[in-house]
């Protein structure tokens, strides 16, 4: 994943809807999955932010700001985001 952000009315206390982050994770989960990566994704943090992706997105920090997620992880994501 390149970069992914939430638009500013919908960040900090006044937000607008919840887990849009989360949502576009486990869209591309979801997305490597259907194209055959068994849904792993990596993507570069924020370092401020490393701690909160491993436990909300389940992700594995690698070294720097390097993450991924691998396949037992996306599945999660994937099934709490898409119920069908």
């Amino acid at each position: 994943m390149h970069l992914i952000e939430s638009s500013k009315f919908n960040r900090g206390k006044g937000k607008v809807y919840l887990g849009v982050p989360g949502n576009l994770v486990a869209y591309a989960c979801k997305v490597s999955v259907d194209r055959g990566y068994e849904g792993f994704v990596a993507f570069d943090a924020k370092s401020a932010l490393i701690q909160h992706y491993e436990q909300t997105l389940f992700a594995t920090h690698f070294r720097g700001l390097r993450m991924f997620i691998q396949t037992s992880a996306a599945l999660r994501l994937i099934s709490q985001y898409f119920k069908s």
